[in-house]
């Protein structure tokens, strides 16, 4: 049998980039909660660009852009609230929110440097992100907020 794992070195973010990501990715989860759109359904998805990467975008079937990536915020927070709470499964943590925060960061943080394992360096990648709902099947936005950052 043939092992068919890529074989890539993953580029750790910086911890500027780190800070930048955390920071935009908690305004806008703070957005979605605020308007009352987490729901069961709320997802953040990402797409990473790489100066001088070529970097196909693959479709859906109905012709919407499929993101790199995306997380259910359904498994680290509760939905339902206008404010951000962590999701039932931390409530024996010592400090819940916080841990549903550390656990979904590093997730995160973890899926954007296996997208960036082909850069050189954290500088000069834009990673664009959105939180919200899609229509089903996946495809246009019921309700979105995005931000695209550039990591230092």
């Amino acid at each position: 049998m043939r092992d068919h794992t890529p074989n890539f070195k993953l580029l750790e973010l910086s911890d500027a980039s780190k800070t930048l990501v955390r920071e935009t990715v908690t305004q806008l989860l703070e957005k979605l909660a605020g308007d009352g759109q987490l729901t069961p359904d709320a997802r953040l998805e990402f797409w990473v660009e790489i100066p001088g990467v070529k970097h196909p975008r693959g479709t859906f079937r109905g012709g919407c852009l499929m993101p790199d990536s995306y997380l259910c915020l359904s498994d680290w927070f509760a939905t339902g609230s206008s404010a951000i709470k962590p999701a039932e499964e931390y409530a024996s943590s010592e400090n819940p929110l916080d841990a549903a925060w550390a656990d979904f960061l590093d997730e995160l943080y973890y899926q954007i440097e296996i997208f960036t394992s082909v850069a050189s360096a954290n500088q000069g990648i834009t990673v664009e992100l959105w939180a919200g709902t899609r229509g089903r099947p996946e495809c246009e936005w019921i309700y979105a907020v995005d931000k695209k950052i550039e990591l230092p």
